[in-house]
């Protein structure tokens, strides 16, 4: 187990002042909007503490939450995805993530995408879900997650890929 090191508090600055600077103000159609910041939660370390993650994961969704002004749903959404994460996981890279020894820089391009997508979505709807609030709105909250989940998936598969592969 390691302590929350620097490349995380980094990672965790950067993550953040990149989606409350650049992402907040993208809005294409009023409803398509990349949520970046979860590719922190998608990248923390597995051997570290889960606690550690989860507390880290609040942390990350309440400060997008205060520049954003929404309320809460940005943290509630982070939490609910580092919770879900083991499973996540267990489900996209079955042994590697049994035996502790996945590695994002060098997994299968299928793997990643099952696992970004998993999450992205799950993130998405818990927050679409919260913001709207109305289940009158089904159809709303399930085309702002589809669409601004596809639009974070391929982002956060660009930055993983760019920021986390192996250098030779």
């Amino acid at each position: 187990m390691t302590s929350f090191s620097g490349v995380l508090s980094l990672r965790f600055i950067a993550l953040l002042l990149a989606q409350v600077v650049i992402c907040n103000n993208i809005n294409f159609l009023g409803y398509i909007n990349p949520y970046i910041y979860i590719v922190f939660i998608f990248l923390f370390p597995i051997r570290d503490s889960r606690i550690v993650l989860l507390l880290v994961s609040f942390l990350l969704g309440m400060l997008v939450d205060m520049f954003s002004d929404s309320g809460g749903v940005h943290a509630a959404a982070a939490v609910t995805l580092a919770y879900a994460r083991p499973l996540l996981l267990k489900m996209s890279f079955g042994m590697l993530y049994e035996h502790q020894s996945v590695k994002f820089s060098n997994t299968d391009i299928g793997s990643l995408i099952t696992y970004v997508g998993l999450g992205t979505l799950l993130h998405h709807f818990i927050l679409f879900s919260l913001e709207v609030f109305n289940i009158s709105n089904i159809l709303l909250i399930l085309k702002k997650t589809l669409f601004s989940g596809i639009f974070t998936i391929i982002l956060s598969i660009l930055i993983i890929v760019l920021f986390s592969r192996n250098k030779k």
